[in-house]
């Protein structure tokens, strides 16, 4: 598949900073992260949005890949998104964000399209600064918080030495998600990897 129709911006949601870099949070980033090291791309400041930007194709001639990472912190990631929307005239449809998901148990990651932002702080501003919400989303479950922990400490912790066991194949499965929706689409995606 040709990327006729442009390239596509592929949103990792996170914190900056070394002390959020393992939280739940910032899967977001660590998805984004292994995408550049697939497509050949290095992250490096952009002159025109506060963000981190690598880019690269998927395979020889394939989609190219805008991956942004926001340098804002999580609730005002959606002006670094637009700002690179519209520098390389990327439509919202063509945004995907990967993001932390509490109300998906870990180790499973869905997909859809458009719909609300389940409290996530990141989403919210990307849907406010985006306009439309039918942006994609690729949602990595992080389960909820156990007990009675708030859930604004539970993002804001790093994952469990059980959970650090499966994350690195759980963003890796993250990533193939990513490149389905690219090129195969949302419905496909949702067939291939739901049941799994």
């Amino acid at each position: 598949m040709t990327d006729e129709a442009g390239p596509w911006l592929v949103v990792g949601l996170g914190n900056p900073g070394r002390e959020y870099a393992g939280n739940r949070h910032n899967v977001g980033f660590m998805v984004a992260e292994l995408l550049a090291g697939r497509v050949g791309g290095r992250f490096g400041r952009h002159k025109r949005a506060m963000a981190e930007v690598a880019e690269g194709r998927l395979g020889f001639g394939g989609p190219k890949l805008v991956l942004l990472k926001p340098l804002t912190y999580m609730n005002l990631s959606g002006g670094p998104v637009v700002a690179l929307a519209q520098f390389h005239k990327i439509p919202p449809e063509r945004v995907i964000a990967v993001h932390d998901e509490l109300d998906i148990p870990y180790g499973q990651v869905r997909v859809k399209c458009g719909g609300g932002e389940g409290g996530h702080n990141g989403l919210r501003s990307m849907s406010k600064s985006l306009g439309p919400k039918d942006y994609v989303r690729v949602r990595f479950g992080i389960g909820r918080p156990p007990g009675r922990q708030d859930p604004a400490d539970y993002v804001l912790s790093d994952f469990s030495s059980t959970e650090r066991k499966e994350l690195e194949f759980l963003v890796d499965r993250a990533a193939d998600v990513v490149e389905s929706v690219v090129t195969k689409g949302v419905e496909p995606t949702q067939n291939l990897y739901h049941g799994a």
